[in-house]
């Protein structure tokens, strides 16, 4: 299946064909007719010089393009070959996962013979496991972006194309790896994407052309029980390195004894260094701790640069707030983390669900629980409660879990005792199961269940304000039906990220201050084919921006939406994600990174960029 990068790379510099190459209806133009010295303007990065880009007409605008096979400024062959010299042989072209059930893959570097029959059935087996795809080098979890063009096939001679799957990989071994393809992507003008487990519902993962820097390889983890470094914190801490996921992490803090705990997402899989903490990174524990960024001590970071740089409370102070809840992908690529830790302490957790058998099938009683369900958010949050739950069509509503860090299942169940007399007093039936465990590790190996992936579908999201709750309960509850109604599903979390933490350090990181003062952080998923026709999609997408989000927003005008799961393509996203922190981000942006080597979508600064020619190449609009 391997194909060497000397010979798909000298293809890409003769390519006649491109199985999936950007459509032939665009025009290139006469640069010199531009001005392309750079839009010194807040809201873009500068333009770099004309050898350097490719420049295309898409829709009637002009636009400088970053570089793709079969462009003039692509690197050579010789390029390529010395850096994979650089670092260290570990440069391989980007194949997507199911390639090896079909007998060719056609790539944008050109066709590589793939078929191979114990690979496939691995891919049948497994392609709808996390794990299995996060250690893939440039595998996206869930499908929708990547375009859907290469899925697991019983038809050895079917069409497998590249879609939006990268081109060519990095499968970093050192900081000097990681450094090399910064330079290298910077200096060639290439898309760049990182990547540790690629477990990202908005697409960044992947991307038409790019070149990837995989980190999943940076497994380092050490521990402290007194931190000495640049704030004034001396308690116990742990150090990550890039590719270090929640399940890894805190498994080492659990052998400790006593044992200890860290801020995590509630998906065990997910890595704790990268696109979480940039993007603030709630979990089960958010009430008590606030988000994995406020518990940052110190960042390894490397800058567009390519240099390795301390970003803590001393140096690099402004990088150190921006890297916490700025923007995934946007300041830099972090290779190493340091997080405070606290002790484990006894939990418990219940479960519970209401389905068409415990309202007699009846959508008026139904929505009624729910109601009532929802008016306790406030009430739930005040008390420490972290409350994950699902809303499905069908009258399908299901809580795993509600968790009582610290609690007794007797504390746990007097906060929710409310709740439970409303619903006997309606009529309803519901079972519930109540759970004591040792420590809160043991709680989220035994509560939070795996996610599946392969899935193809577009993702939004809102989190509602105490106030929008306390005052409008019953439009939330609207906005919940048209959800439903317009064919997406609600997965909610109720948390609170300035409950535990003092208000005194609610500004230390970029987290959008809006999420001190929420209490129900929503997501909401309309499935959809990755390979809809494009119409289908531009629908789907008006669907997800005006209509079920838009109903959110209208009931939660007090709420803010999280970057890592949300609609990047909301209006005004630069105030639902940041807040008032955005234009100190967009300052910072241009300090750090001025010619947009970085780039995931709806970050600072990137309100010019654009995936023109139907999602390919990635452009700045001139």
């Amino acid at each position: 299946m391997r194909a060497t990068i000397a010979s798909l790379v000298s293809n890409a510099l003769l390519l006649t064909q491109q199985a999936a190459a950007a459509p032939t209806d665009t025009d290139t133009w006469n640069e010199t007719t531009v001005d392309i010295s750079g839009d010194s303007s807040a809201d873009s990065f500068s333009v770099a010089s004309i050898s350097d880009w490719t420049y295309r007409r898409w829709n009637g605008a002009n636009y400088a393009c970053k570089c793709y096979p079969g462009d003039p400024c692509w690197p050579s062959t010789l390029q390529w070959n010395l850096l994979n010299a650089t670092v260290g042989g570990n440069l391989q072209i980007s194949i997507p996962p199911a390639a090896s059930c079909y007998n060719t893959f056609q790539g944008l570097l050109g066709n590589i013979s793939t078929y191979n029959a114990a690979q496939c059935a691995d891919v049948h087996a497994n392609y709808a496991s996390e794990q299995w795809q996060i250690d893939l080098p440039t595998a996206g979890l869930w499908t929708y972006f990547t375009n859907d063009t290469c899925r697991p096939t019983t038809k050895p001679t079917d069409s497998c194309t590249g879609g939006y799957f990268p081109t060519i990989y990095i499968k970093a071994k050192t900081i000097a790896h990681i450094q090399a393809g910064i330079l290298f992507a910077k200096n060639n003008n290439l898309r760049l994407i990182i990547r540790n487990t690629g477990h990202d519902f908005l697409g960044r993962s992947v991307g038409w052309g790019a070149l990837v820097i995989n980190t999943h390889g940076f497994k380092d983890i050490s521990l402290t029980n007194s931190y000495r470094g640049a704030c004034n914190y001396t308690g116990s801490a742990i150090t990550v390195g890039a590719g270090v996921q929640a399940f890894e992490a805190l498994s080492k803090l659990h052998s400790l004894s006593p044992p200890k705990i860290m801020v995590t997402g509630e998906c065990a899989t997910v890595g704790v260094a990268g696109g979480l903490v940039q993007g603030g990174g709630h979990g089960p524990l958010t009430n008590f701790y606030g988000f994995l960024a406020d518990t940052a001590l110190e960042f390894q970071v490397i800058t567009a640069d390519g240099a390795l740089r301390t970003a803590n409370a001393k140096t690099n102070p402004d990088l150190f707030w921006a890297l916490r809840g700025g923007g995934p992908s946007a300041f830099g690529v972090i290779v190493q983390a340091t997080y405070k830790t606290f002790d484990d302490y006894s939990s418990s957790g219940t479960t519970f669900a209401l389905g068409p058998a415990n309202v007699n099938n009846n959508d008026t009683l139904w929505w009624d629980a729910i109601a009532k369900f929802h008016s306790y958010s406030n009430h739930f949050v005040d008390n420490g409660l972290y409350i994950y739950y699902e809303l499905y069509p069908g009258l399908s509503f299901r809580v795993q879990p509600v968790v009582g860090v610290n609690k007794t299942a007797a504390q746990l169940e007097a906060v929710l005792q409310p709740l439970f007399n409303d619903w006997t007093a309606m009529g309803l039936t519901f079972d519930k199961t109540t759970t004591n465990y040792s420590t809160f590790y043991e709680l989220y190996n035994a509560l939070f269940e795996s996610e599946v992936a392969g899935d193809s579908a577009l993702t939004g999201g809102w989190a509602f304000g105490k106030t929008d709750v306390a005052i409008n309960n019953a439009g939330i509850i609207d906005a919940f039906k048209n959800v439903l109604n317009n064919g997406a599903l609600l997965v909610g979390h109720m948390w609170n990220g300035g409950h535990g933490l003092p208000q005194s350090q609610w500004a230390d990181s970029a987290i959008n201050l809006r999420f001190r003062n929420v209490s129900d952080k929503l997501i909401t998923i309309l499935p959809l084919s990755g390979n809809a026709p494009l119409a289908e999609k531009e629908a789907a997408q008006r669907v997800l921006t005006d209509v079920v989000d838009g109903g959110l927003r209208a009931a939660g005008p007090n709420g803010a939406a999280y970057i890592n799961e949300a609609d990047p393509f909301q209006p005004n996203w630069q105030t639902a994600f940041w807040g008032t922190n955005y234009p100190k981000l967009l300052q910072l942006r241009q300090k750090w990174d001025p010619t947009g080597v970085f780039y995931s979508v709806s970050t600072p600064g990137t309100e010019k960029w654009e995936q023109i020619e139907y999602s390919t190449r990635l452009c700045k609009k001139l």
